[in-house]
């Protein structure tokens, strides 16, 4: 049964940028660099067959490429500090492709996200981080010049990491293109026939 959500990938350069600010924080489980990006929408532990119609239902996005903009680093979790996280601005396009995730998931039977969204990158998972230690590396690290990728497409992800922070497989992509997009024209991601079904 795949665990699956969708999100952006995040650009090999500017994943290396982040990556250069781990280390310094104890208790800290730093997440590797290929596995940075951003979350949409978790969708969860589902069947094949739900898994399967939510990647055909995605397929029918369509909505055009947008700017990405990370800028500094803050911590999830309040008095009980659970991650550090790169702080993604969330912009109007972005915003509302989640929320159009969001309504396809629920049409396929998935209960509504629980968390408002709050878009980020997780650099680390926390286990018995202190405040203090948290504070003290943010100050430290916590501001980079921001960096801006353009999206040009969405994914899904599976992973079967129980405690989190990858690895996670690309299971399909979704090009955002402009809204004259030639329909006539193939797919460009890789989703199978319906009548195959991709998870079990």
């Amino acid at each position: 049964m795949p665990r699956l959500f969708a999100g952006l990938e995040i650009p090999a350069d500017i994943g290396q940028t982040l990556a250069n600010l781990r280390g310094g924080l104890p208790g800290a489980r730093w997440i590797d660099p290929e596995n940075y990006h951003v979350t949409l929408r978790f969708i969860g532990d589902i069947d094949g067959i739900s898994a399967n119609e939510i990647a055909q239902l995605m397929s029918r996005v369509e909505r055009k490429p947008f700017d990405v903009t990370i800028r500094g680093l803050s911590s999830f979790g309040g008095n009980k500090p659970r991650a550090i996280v790169a702080s993604v601005e969330p912009s109007r396009p972005l915003l509302e492709l989640q929320a159009e995730l969001e309504r396809l998931v629920r049409r396929c039977g998935v209960g509504p996200e629980s968390r408002k969204f709050t878009p980020h990158v997780t650099l680390a998972r926390l286990r018995d981080a202190s405040c203090r230690d948290v504070a003290d590396y943010l100050s430290v690290r916590g501001y980079f010049p921001s960096k801006t990728f353009r999206a040009s497409e969405f994914v899904l992800f599976s992973s079967r990491a129980s405690t989190g922070g990858g690895p996670y497989l690309v299971e399909d992509s979704y090009a955002l293109c402009a809204a004259d997009i030639d329909r006539t024209q193939p797919p460009r991601h890789t989703l199978m026939p319906a009548s195959t079904p991709r998870y079990s």
